[in-house]
């Protein structure tokens, strides 16, 4: 692609640089999307940090992660997503209510940023509240 603007990351967890790959060098030739790319840890798969990429431009998803952290981003996502469905919500309301909930503004209520706490918060959050005597509130 041309004209694309190049990102320089750096794993948060050892320092090396990360490298600009196609996502079947970490998800292998079952890669749904042949198209998508990753910024993996140049130390990969030692150090198992990456973060997926924008399709149109590169441009990181988030920060990268490890194993532990993406598995809490990706339970973050479903649980907002089910509220969202649950609450007939359109993505960018559901998207504003975890802003308003979380005392973020529009640039920092990105889940792809979140720590594994901010993740957990997110989680309970979206939770149905329980009702007196156990059961799920209507």
């Amino acid at each position: 692609m041309k004209n694309m603007k190049k990102y320089n990351l750096k794993c948060p967890y050892c320092g090396a640089p990360a490298i600009c790959r196609p996502a079947s060098s970490v998800y292998g030739a079952d890669t749904i999307d042949r198209g998508s790319y990753l910024y993996v840890c140049s130390r990969w798969p030692a150090c198992d940090s990456y973060v997926s990429a924008h399709k149109k431009d590169r441009k990181p998803m988030g920060t990268m992660a490890n194993r532990s952290l993406r598995q809490k981003r990706i339970l973050a996502h479903q649980a907002l997503k089910r509220l969202q469905k649950e609450r007939h919500m359109n993505k960018w309301a559901a998207y504003v209510w975890l802003q308003a909930k979380l005392g973020l503004d529009e640039s920092q209520a990105h889940i792809g940023m979140f720590s594994e706490q901010m993740c957990e918060k997110v989680i309970s959050l979206c939770r149905p509240p329980v009702k007196p005597g156990g059961g799920m509130a209507a």
